[in-house]
């Protein structure tokens, strides 16, 4: 069986997501997400409008997801979460800042250089990432 992780924020859920974690899925037999934990959200992006608990239940109803867990803290390596996954393949959506050969090379220094790192393409829709969907909402309201 052939293991897929893919990762990410999922806060308020949408189509650009969806299509994610479909490409994601197709990569492989078993799907875990991992969903960012809420003070590495609050780091990087943003606070958090939906906590990583209501985050973590509403990926995992999505079909392609077979497992959804929430991730490390931000003072914990993400590559510490990879020996509960074991994945074969970590599939990064094509909005995300991490960068493939800076993962590969941390992989490698960890003995862990069978793991496939890919990036999937994005969705071709206007409205595929949360901060689209928040400006046209805003665009809207301002118009009124």
């Amino acid at each position: 069986m052939k293991k897929v992780m893919a990762v990410g924020v999922f806060d308020l859920l949408h189509a650009g997501h969806l299509h994610y974690l479909e490409q994601a899925k197709s990569l492989g037999d078993h799907l875990t997400v991992v969903v960012a934990h809420d003070l590495t959200v609050r780091i990087r992006k943003h606070e958090p409008v939906t906590g990583m608990d209501l985050r973590r239940r509403m990926v995992e109803g999505l079909k392609p997801v077979d497992k959804s867990i929430i991730g490390n803290p931000p003072e914990v390596s993400m590559f510490d979460i990879l020996p509960q996954i074991n994945p074969d393949v970590i599939a990064l959506g094509y909005d995300q800042e991490h960068a493939e050969e800076k993962i590969r090379t941390s992989l490698n220094e960890r003995g862990l250089s069978h793991i496939e790192v890919t990036r999937v393409e994005g969705l071709s829709d206007d409205l595929d990432g949360t901060r689209k969907i928040i400006a046209k909402i805003l665009a809207r309201e301002n118009k009124q």
